[in-house]
């Protein structure tokens, strides 16, 4: 059956549909890795996305349990070169195609890939829809428009948990309680297997409540959707922010920078893959890293790239902050230090799932942190 892509601004690919039928609309992305497809649509922090694989082949390995991420699929569609649905493949439990359509979840396939990532890198990430060949394109078009866009939508309320889930309530280890804007289970896998006590709160906790569950420090998760949209979760670490240690990793990222002060704005098309380079400032060493983000921290006087390899600070309403990775690819904060009280963040995704393990060792800082204040 035919389908086509259809964008905001007009733009027009046809191809074959796959997965589930109907359509789909929601800001469209592209995904620069080479595997990994069920770990990025099963990842909360694409809610409300459509995925755009630059990889030309994918399905190539199948589907299995253990690479999803959460319990769904959260990505609104895919769209591919060319997608495949092959169960033979060793480790899968079913075929891709068959699993997105299963999960009622439409794909596209048979589309120049690479003309539509060239599109959306000179005009931006923006709002579009997967349509079956039959749906009018006025029609179609009145969909895309009708959705909201990605700046100022908060999506953390779609995928938080309604109530607490304690983890390993038996451990010995640190309890860390964390906002769960819509964290990965890579994320609490690499948390449990350094023996944390691991808490999984709705992104509507407030400071004292979190407080109340003594912990030795407070992490913040990845999510979906605009950090200045999360202004209930920003005053909850501000609450908590110099009174226990405060780590966060993409989006938690920007909600304790926002939270101290600083400011975020919308990148053009995002960072999404696993091949960017990062460097620690301190050490000088370049890790090769998984992304998924669609906006970013300002850096000192409101630049939105820093031209120095130097630990740039900030003055901060918790004192100061200091600039501790940067992107290499555009020369984005990273990463950085609060000096004057106990926390840190890395816009990345150290749990690599899917991608390079190059970073994992930021989970081993993150509990020395933890140890420093003991």
């Amino acid at each position: 059956m035919s389908a086509y892509l259809l964008l905001e601004d007009g733009t027009r690919l046809d191809g074959e549909a796959a997965g589930g039928r109907g359509h789909a609309t929601g800001e469209v992305v592209f995904n620069t890795s080479m595997s990994g497809y069920q770990e990025s649509v099963t990842d909360p922090s694409y809610r409300g996305q459509i995925i755009v694989f630059t990889y030309p082949l994918i399905g190539n390995y199948g589907v299995s349990a253990e690479a999803m991420e959460s319990d769904a699929v959260h990505a609104r569609g895919v769209v591919m070169r060319e997608g495949v649905d092959r169960e033979d493949a060793p480790g899968a439990e079913g075929g891709w195609l068959t699993w997105l359509g299963d999960c009622g979840v439409p794909a596209l396939t048979g589309v120049d890939t690479r003309a539509l990532v060239r599109h959306i890198r000179d005009k931006g990430a923006m709002r579009g829809g997967i349509f079956p060949g039959e749906t009018p394109e006025r029609e179609a078009m009145e969909r895309v428009r009708a959705e909201p866009p990605m700046a100022g939508r908060d999506l953390a309320r779609e995928v938080t948990p309604a109530e607490p889930i304690v983890l390993d309530p038996d451990n010995p280890g640190p309890r860390v309680v964390a906002i769960d804007t819509g964290i990965k289970d890579s994320i609490v896998r690499n948390l449990r297997e350094r023996g944390v006590r691991l808490e999984l709160h709705p992104c509507t906790a407030s400071a004292e409540e979190l407080l109340a569950r003594d912990p030795d420090a407070v992490f913040l998760a990845n999510g979906p959707g605009d950090p200045a949209a999360l202004d209930y979760v920003v005053e909850t670490v501000r609450g908590m922010v110099g009174k226990v240690p405060v780590f966060g990793i993409c989006m938690g990222h920007q909600l304790l920078c926002r939270a101290v002060g600083l400011e975020t704005f919308k990148l053009p098309f995002g960072h999404r893959g696993a091949n960017h380079p990062v460097k620690d400032l301190a050490t000088g060493r370049i890790d090769i890293t998984s992304q998924n983000h669609g906006f970013a921290v300002l850096g000192p006087d409101g630049a939105r790239t820093i031209d120095t390899d130097e630990p740039v600070r900030w003055e901060t309403d918790f004192g100061a902050a200091e600039l501790s990775q940067l992107n290499l690819y555009d020369r984005t904060v990273e990463g950085l230090i609060l000096l004057d009280v106990p926390g840190a963040t890395v816009q990345y995704h150290p749990e690599a799932g899917p991608g390079p393990h190059d970073a994992t060792h930021i989970f081993d800082r993150f509990l020395g942190l933890i140890d420093a204040q003991a």
